[in-house]
């Protein structure tokens, strides 16, 4: 039918009461187009239907949005170029049409609705308001045959919960509760095409729209025949998303819809853990506190409840734990603890899985945090694997040795000794110990710092770990070849030291002792000789130690003039110190027999004839010989000199240790120790560190004489010969020691 018969069955004065301005006209108006509708529904008329639906359509909702249109004569006659109130007519007439046709009013939607829809975008707010209600009326009418225009409803109710217009938002809030009810209704809502719509939404940032969605789900999530649980994981990343959001209002929803959402995962035999795995990860990074809760919180259900599925999410599940277990957040820290020992605690087969290596990276990675709790878990993570796959781990130990030995500085003692734990564990193969052992020399060599504060620490721990006697006598076997001289002579000096007073090396000092009686003995003090004759002092240590006395008396008689240097009384002010303390006890008992430990005797005056006179190690050990008693238990006379210092007129006995007779030469081999040949070992050792000290000397010399060489004299006055110091002026152990600013040795 044309405009003009439609026209003829609706009256003029009812078409122009629809767009009135007034409400009880409007009303009116459309009550007799309803009743209209509802006789030529009744007659089966639905020619006259479809004109009538047209016309509202066509002339009255859809010709103004084109604005370069010209207007029809219709539009002339009856609105005067009025849009707005024609396009709220049209929308009041199309509400009225759908309540005439009642049950008939399904196969007309066709016409009816997308009119409706189209005026949701008018720039005018008074068209989208009656666009609202009009769309309202039609669904209480069509109720479930409205699901066919679902999506399309379900883009504009979106934008319209954003609507710059209050009274707008609440006409559509009005809608929104009503199509939500027919959608829990409906058997013919499609969850499956709902869901990209979803998906495309929720990272919207504007508060209303983000409102708007989670009240879909949250209402779409109560029907028992939606599984909006299957397809969780196309949403889940928006609502953490909302979790942050300045809104409080919209936090406790997403919040609210959040833990109903992990309630169902725990009741549910099926969920695709994995895809959720991932968005978690990367929320537990979130800045936002309560975000970073929330996700771990659901980390830690998914690693109790995920079992299998989880394993190929191992690595990235540990990368967002560690981190959030030193959170400033106790409650993050807690849960983070739980979930890292629940994960560990899980045994894995790399056959079904389980990336190693991945797993590894992430341990290696996190072990430069700055944050202690996670580096001390990252060790403990590498010592786990090393125990359950040490053969996947050390694959890769290339790629995390570095890493490892790097953090044997750092400034944590618990990270340290854990550090050292890795090691000694890699370092149960030979091949791997020597590597230990060399990075480890290596280390220090590079690093000073690291051998001065935490050498002892590393040194004992890894001799309670692998084995003391072991850790030694490789330490030892690298040092005899070093080629820095002054390294070599540092790091023995601290072995030395470290041998001489820890308690996790009393056995060691014990098989030494037993050096001139039994072959182990024997063995272990030829194995440290060779590199202990880098330091004179070191070497006299290890000789008191292995109660070889004569040949202690031999290298301090070997000492020349350029040995005795401040360094040298430092380390001899500490040995004096140390004879003091239980670890000689043994040594301090043995002079009550001084005619049986004459060599005893002998090396501990030279070592007081190489002290000056006026130092405390001088009154130390003076005081310790002047104890000495003047007859042993074997009745050996001794005479003494009037200040109380003992001397011999000859000795009988035998020391336990080397052959009485005084004559140096006597000692040549004893228990199989060539002690000829070792001191000359150690004479040539010592020569070398001679002519290197001269070398060094030397470039020092040259270096200051080409720098002079630059500048003029002129710059610098010539001291006079009362500012020059007196190079051959006498000094005693304490004013080198005071200019030197050597530290006070504590007792």
């Amino acid at each position: 039918m044309t405009t003009a018969e439609a026209l003829s069955v609706i009256p003029a004065a009812v078409l122009r009461n629809l767009s009135d301005k007034l409400y009880e006209k409007r009303k009116n108006a459309a009550l007799e187009l309803e009743g209209i509708v509802k006789h030529l529904t009744s007659v089966g008329d639905h020619d006259k239907i479809n004109a009538v639906i047209s016309l509202l359509s066509q002339e009255y909702t859809y010709s103004p949005q084109a604005h370069n249109r010209k207007e029809t004569f219709f539009q002339k006659a009856f609105f005067s170029n009025k849009h707005t109130p024609e396009l709220q007519g049209g929308l009041i007439g199309l509400a009225a049409v759908t309540v005439g046709l009642t049950s008939e009013a399904a196969q007309h939607l066709e016409q009816i609705v997308p009119p409706v829809l189209h005026s949701f975008s008018h720039q005018d707010s008074r068209v989208r308001y009656y666009a609202c209600e009009a769309l309202y009326n039609i669904a209480k009418v069509v109720r479930g045959d409205f699901i066919v225009f679902f999506n399309q409803i379900f883009d504009a109710l979106c934008k319209l919960s954003a609507d710059s217009d209050a009274n707008v938002q609440s006409a559509a809030h009005l809608l929104d509760r009503l199509v939500k009810d027919i959608v829990t209704e409906s058997e013919q809502f499609s969850i499956e095409e709902f869901i990209p719509l979803l998906r495309e939404r929720m990272n919207v940032l504007n508060p209303h729209v983000r409102q708007f969605l989670v009240g879909w789900i949250t209402v779409l999530d109560s029907v028992p025949d939606i599984d909006m649980l299957g397809f969780l994981p196309d949403f889940l990343d928006g609502l953490f998303n909302m979790l942050s959001d300045s809104s409080h209002e919209i936090r406790q929803q997403a919040d609210s819809a959040l833990s109903e959402f992990l309630q169902e995962i725990k009741n549910s035999p099926s969920v695709d853990y994995g895809r959720m795995a991932e968005i978690l990860v990367q929320r537990a990074g979130s800045q936002d506190e309560f975000t970073r809760l929330t996700s771990i919180t659901w980390i830690n259900e998914f690693v109790k409840l995920g079992g299998d599925q989880l394993v190929p999410y191992y690595a990235d599940i540990l990368g967002a734990i560690l981190p959030c277990i030193s959170d400033k957040e106790e409650k993050i820290r807690v849960v983070s603890r739980e979930t890292n020992d629940e994960l560990r605690a899980i045994e894995a087969d790399p056959a079904e899985g389980f990336d190693v290596g991945a797993i590894l990276s992430v341990a290696r990675r996190q072990l430069s945090s700055e944050w202690e709790a996670t580096r001390i878990e990252s060790l403990h993570w590498m010592w786990t694997l090393l125990n359950g796959h040490r053969s996947e781990v050390l694959v890769f130990l290339n790629d995390v040795f570095d890493t490892l030995l790097r953090a044997l500085s750092d400034p944590s003692d618990e990270v340290v000794l854990l550090v050292l734990e890795v090691h000694a564990c890699i370092a149960e193969d030979p091949q791997h110990f020597r590597q230990l052992v060399v990075f480890l020399v290596h280390s220090f060599q590079h690093d000073h710092s690291l051998l001065e504060k935490r050498g002892a620490l590393i040194i004992r721990r890894l001799c309670v770990l692998l084995n003391a006697e072991r850790v030694y006598r490789e330490l030892s076997t690298i040092l005899e070849g070093e080629s820095d001289l002054n390294f070599a002579s540092v790091m023995v000096q601290a072995l030395n030291l470290i041998l001489l007073t820890s308690p996790e090396l009393s056995d060691l000092r014990e098989h030494l002792k037993q050096s001139l009686v039994k072959d182990a003995g024997r063995d272990l003090f030829l194995s440290l000789y060779a590199s202990w004759c880098h330091s004179p002092m070191a070497m006299i240590s290890l000789c008191l130690l292995a109660q070889s006395y004569q040949h202690a008396s031999s290298v301090i008689q070997s000492l020349v003039e350029e040995d005795i240097n401040v360094k040298f009384l430092v380390q001899l002010h500490k040995l004096i110190h140390l004879l003091e303390t239980p670890t000689f006890a043994y040594l301090r008992l043995q002079l009550l027999e001084p005619g049986r430990y004459i060599w005893l005797l002998k090396a501990l005056y030279g070592l007081l004839m190489l002290l000056p006179q006026q130092s405390a190690a001088f009154k130390i050990l003076r005081t310790r010989l002047k104890t000495v008693p003047s007859y042993s238990f074997k009745e050996e006379k001794v005479a003494r000199t009037s200040s109380g210092i003992p001397f011999f007129n000859g000795g009988g006995g035998l020391q336990i240790s080397e052959d009485s007779n005084p004559n140096e030469n006597s000692h040549d081999m004893h228990n199989g120790i060539n002690f000829a040949s070792r001191l000359k070992h150690f004479k040539q050792i010592q020569q070398q560190h001679r002519l290197h000290l001269k070398s060094q000397a030397h470039s020092r010399f040259s270096s200051a004489s080409s720098m002079k060489e630059k500048f003029s004299v002129g710059f610098y006055p010539t001291p006079t010969g009362a500012q020059v110091q007196n190079s051959g002026e006498y000094r005693s152990y304490e004013d080198q020691k005071n200019q030197n600013n050597l530290p006070q040795q504590k007792t």
